[in-house]
């Protein structure tokens, strides 16, 4: 999961960071309103775990800057404020979930893998595609019942392509999803190249087919129905 997490309180903040990038998840952070707007307008997140008192704005104009552009990132609202007023307003404007502080980092993270399941894929616990079986919770792939072991990377990029499967995905999107916005400072994407190149072989000995396809000068597209 790629994760933005906008709080001000810097204890706070770095805690949820440890724990998401603990479990694998790529996060990036914000400190501010000012920063966070300049992040969702520039980068997509599978969740953004949003703080509504924030310096120099309010969280709720970040959810609706991110519906009004059309936007399809998750938004899970956390907040000290336990106001049926706020949690509603919240809602409304297309927030996906509310959470009172203070809470438990596990309940965080449950709370924000059930968005982006539920918004991805369909809150499935097991995804299958064609020959694909994936065990989301324990991480594991089987094809045609063959259990393939792929890295973390290349985990994570299988699901992307899955959850895009018939759109064309650029290089700069599949680097900034598995990297993070810091990836900007690369000076190519060879190394994108090399990651689907193992998973294509891994498919392939399984049993499986290859469904990646280059599309020339903007990217790669997973094909299948």
């Amino acid at each position: 999961m790629k994760i933005l997490i906008v709080e001000d309180e810097t204890g706070l903040r770095d805690s949820i960071e440890a724990y998401f990038t603990g479990s694998d998840s790529i996060c990036e952070t914000a400190k501010d309103f000012t920063s966070a707007l300049a992040k969702v307008s520039v980068y997509r997140y599978d969740c953004v775990v949003l703080d509504l008192t924030l310096p120099h704005g309010n969280g709720l104009d970040i959810v609706k800057h991110l519906k009004g552009n059309g936007h399809n990132d998750g938004v899970l609202i956390i907040s000290a404020k336990n106001s049926l007023s706020d949690r509603l307003t919240g809602l409304d404007l297309g927030a996906d979930d509310y959470l009172t502080k203070p809470f438990h980092l596990s309940e965080l993270k449950s709370r924000v893998t059930a968005i982006v399941r539920r918004r991805t894929f369909n809150g499935n616990n097991n995804l299958k595609f064609n020959e694909i079986d994936i065990d989301l919770d324990a991480k594991a792939v089987k094809v045609k019942d063959v259990v393939v072991k792929f890295t973390r990377k290349e985990y994570s990029l299988l699901l992307y392509f899955i959850a895009n499967k018939g759109k064309v995905v650029s290089k700069s999107a599949i680097a900034e999803h598995l990297w993070g916005d810091s990836i900007d400072i690369a000076d190519n994407f060879d190394f994108i190249y090399s990651h689907i190149k193992n998973i294509r072989k891994k498919m392939v000995e399984a049993g499986g087919n290859d469904y990646i396809q280059a599309a020339y000068g903007m990217g790669y597209k997973f094909a299948g129905v």
